[in-house]
């Protein structure tokens, strides 16, 4: 799946950074990871939490997950997994088999448009590099009979088993909102009730500052040409909540007067040619909300709207009308949140 566009900004970095200077408490580190960067913060009332010590315990865990999903490395778990044409059955770990699960079940949802074996075809468009590739009819039709969720058995909780030999999976449309998770997950055990974790512009939230006020992230104007300001989001909530986007609008290419999105449809191998430009979905944990946000993406408003008030998910679909034109549309789930305020700021 493509790289995701960068859109949620944290109220942590330095792009679009509002609001007044943060208490001395709150406690901050950054990094590297997955091709991307990541900041937190955090804080906690009843801890004393050394932030070499904790910052230690984060590298070291996204070091653990790069080595198992990352489609960037070749000694990665999942690129080895591609790399190996057999249709004999695999280990992959509990890990990799829980994402399967879960982009399998958002597959279904999105009738085929979303789907993790559209490596090929990614590849094939020349989104892997710089310099775009129209691909010939009968070379997208050869190439999409590589791609389908149906070409991959899962065999019990660790295993999997490619039906087709040249199937291949990129994870990176889950793999940093899994990443947020797990951060996150790693500070609930700790105890740390209040943070703000964020990788590659996905993020996962808990809790208040230390002054009691609420957490505000930026929302990024969907357009191709400038970087700036297009929603505040404060989140109140005591539990967590993810925040993830997909967005069309970063990366593409342009030829002949057309643009070509690096959002594929699995069932055609095109890129999408809708309006949506991006999709943000609020969820209680940001790997699931990065699964839906690239599916809700692919299948663009009019469709997207439909599957995710059936799954009850909370989104905001942004299409582009002209240059500068946006017209937003809320779920029901989404509007339903208490937890949260969104204030335009175009």
């Amino acid at each position: 799946m493509p790289t995701k566009a960068f859109q949620v900004i944290s109220v942590i970095s330095t792009f679009l950074l509002i609001g007044c200077q943060e208490p001395k408490t709150l406690q901050k580190f950054e990094g590297e990871t997955q091709g991307t960067t990541y900041h937190i913060s955090f804080w906690s009332p009843t801890k004393t939490i050394a932030t070499s010590d904790l910052k230690t315990l984060v590298d070291d865990e996204l070091k653990r997950i790069d080595v198992q999903i990352s489609n960037y490395r070749q000694d990665s778990v999942i690129e080895q997994f591609n790399a190996n044409q057999s249709t004999e059955p695999q280990i992959l770990g509990e890990e990799i088999v829980k994402l399967l699960f879960a982009a399998h079940d958002v597959s279904v949802a999105s009738h085929g448009c979303y789907d993790l074996t559209i490596k090929p075809l990614f590849d094939l468009w020349g989104f892997k590099g710089d310099k775009l590739n129209k691909p010939q009819q009968d070379v997208l039709t050869q190439t999409l009979r590589q791609v389908g969720f149906e070409q991959l058995e899962i065999i019990g909780s660790n295993q999997v088993r490619k039906r087709n030999p040249k199937l291949s999976v990129d994870l990176s449309s889950v793999g940093q909102g899994y990443s947020v998770a797990k951060i996150a997950a790693m500070f609930d055990e700790q105890g740390i009730e209040n943070y703000l974790i964020e990788i590659g512009g996905e993020l996962q939230i808990r809790g208040k500052k230390p002054d009691q006020q609420r957490w505000r992230v930026a929302l990024e104007k969907p357009i191709s040409q400038e970087r700036s300001l297009h929603k505040i989001i404060t989140v109140d909530d005591s539990e967590p909540l993810g925040i993830t986007t997909s967005g069309t609008y970063r990366h593409f290419f342009d030829e002949d007067g057309k643009r070509y999105s690096h959002i594929l449809d699995a069932h055609t191998g095109m890129p999408v040619s809708h309006q949506t430009v991006s999709v943000t979905v609020f969820n209680k944990s940001a790997m699931t909300a990065e699964v839906w946000d690239t599916a809700l993406l692919c299948l663009g408003r009019e469709e997207g709207v439909k599957v995710a008030n059936q799954a009850g998910i909370a989104a905001l679909f942004i299409e582009q009308q002209g240059d500068n034109t946006f017209n937003e549309v809320s779920t029901t789930a989404l509007n339903d949140l208490k937890n949260l305020s969104m204030e335009s700021k175009n």
